[in-house]
């Protein structure tokens, strides 16, 4: 089964996501708020308002006689309130509910209201709404009023939304380059924890919040421990690979005293091999502390003389490729790797092809062999250390399994990598591909 991956949100993504999630249902709560206040108030104005028109209109109609009174309707309507009337009250409109709250307001306003039998209605309720209603003068006839303004409109256009986040959106961006200049020690301890274990001690300056402060402070101590392991190993490696030398020159010394000459060759063969052995060894524990720095280096004449080295030893190798080619190497790790390389193809081959292929921004050095090439399920796992692909050759194949991880850890000094693959005509195809970091330019 298949699972889709949410997206990495850095720290400073999370809290800015946060702080306007915050902002957005801080501000639309508090517009809902402060809308249905404003709502209450225009309400509570509107009926005091409403209140006095209606005493004094009242009042007047009643001092009228019923032919007068049309035209004194007529002249109490305002640019606010229209007002008229009849000898009933008129029917409700369709939609009209009461409004037994705003009736409430006008007779606690003005309570000579009271006996009136007030009537408050709704017309075409909605976020624009007009009222309307009626109340009884002395003489049994109707006095009606209309609002000619909606009351109580609510807006929430998304112009005013939007013009009401800008400022919110305006805090948003210095909260973040706030929050970015606050997080900035925790960038430079990423970047200083990627280069672990790559050359020397970046120390991290301790800055920042607390817990950031506290963190770094355990992070340079914890490179000054693996510091100290690995140059203690360094020298521990290079006092055993000094030892162990030692003994076996005396040994070369020895043999030349033998004798018989297939014994002596023999014992030969085995103190070149512990020789290859423990340089194997010593260049794999060692690597980390390798204090060559990268170097402009031909890559044409190192691989044809490696080539030509192989045919000195009668051994079948060939170089194609441009006659100069420069890049910057670690020279002494990267011949190596290239050595191992071929060594191995010939090994297990009777013929090594070192090919170098330039790119526009990279660059491929491709060494093939004719040999039986290697298991598909095995290309990955020959490249851990100490791997022998077949135990039971027992000294057949010389040295610790140490080999190809040699050149994978050579190469990724290099900033390139290493692969391997079968050729489809037989043999192993080893490929390193080097960065464009690497390239010499001349001026």
């Amino acid at each position: 089964m298949t699972f889709l991956r949410r997206p990495a949100i850095g720290l400073l993504g999370q809290v800015v996501a946060i702080l306007l999630l915050t902002l957005i249902i801080e501000f639309g709560a508090s517009t809902l708020l402060y809308e249905r206040a404003s709502r209450f108030a225009v309400r509570d104005d509107e009926a005091h308002r409403l209140a006095e028109h209606l005493v004094i209109s009242r009042r007047l109609l009643d001092e009228r006689r019923p032919e007068q009174r049309p035209g004194m309707a007529q002249e109490l309507t305002t640019d606010r309130y229209a007002l008229q009337w009849t000898g009933s009250l008129p029917p409700p409109g369709r939609f009209a509910p009461t409004l037994d709250e705003t009736r409430r307001q006008i007779v606690e306003w003005e309570p000579s209201l009271r006996g009136s039998d007030l009537r408050v209605q709704l017309q075409s309720p909605g976020r624009s709404s007009v009222v309307t209603g009626g109340l009884r003068l002395a003489d049994g006839s109707w006095l009606h009023f209309r609002t000619l303004e909606p009351v109580a409109q609510i807006n929430l256009a998304f112009e005013r939304i939007a013009l009401a986040m800008v400022p919110a959106i305006a805090l948003m961006l210095l909260g973040g380059l706030l929050l970015r200049r606050v997080l900035l020690p925790l960038r430079r301890l990423a970047a200083a924890a990627d280069e672990v274990g790559h050359g020397d001690v970046v120390p991290v300056a301790e800055d920042g919040p607390g817990e950031v402060r506290r963190v770094i402070v355990a992070f340079n101590r914890m490179q000054d421990r693996i510091q100290a392991l690995i140059a203690g190993r360094t020298q521990a490696l290079a006092a055993v690979g000094h030892d162990l030398r030692t003994p076996l020159a005396r040994l070369h010394l020895r043999i030349e005293a033998l004798d018989q000459d297939e014994l002596r060759a023999a014992i030969a063969r085995d103190v070149e091999e512990m020789e290859g052995m423990i340089t194997s060894l010593l260049a794999f524990l060692g690597g980390d502390a390798d204090p060559e720095a990268p170097a402009a280096v031909d890559l044409a004449v190192l691989c044809a003389t490696i080539a030509d080295d192989a045919q000195d030893r009668g051994r079948d190798a060939d170089y194609r490729g441009p006659d100069h080619f420069e890049w910057r190497v670690r020279r002494l790790g990267f011949k190596r790797a290239l050595v191992n390389l071929v060594d191995n193809a010939l090994h297990y081959g009777d013929r090594a092809t070192i090919a170098l292929l330039p790119g526009g921004e990279t660059v491929t050095i491709r060494v093939e062999d004719d040999g039986p090439g290697i298991p598909d399920d095995e290309l990955e796992h020959v490249l851990e250390p100490f791997v022998r692909l077949d135990p039971a050759r027992g000294r057949d194949t010389p040295g610790f399994g140490l080999g190809l991880p040699i050149v994978q850890l050579a190469v990724a000094l290099e900033g390139g990598t290493l692969s391997l693959a079968n050729r489809a005509q037989g043999g192993l195809r080893a490929e390193i591909t080097l960065p464009h970091t690497g390239r010499v330019q001349h001026l």
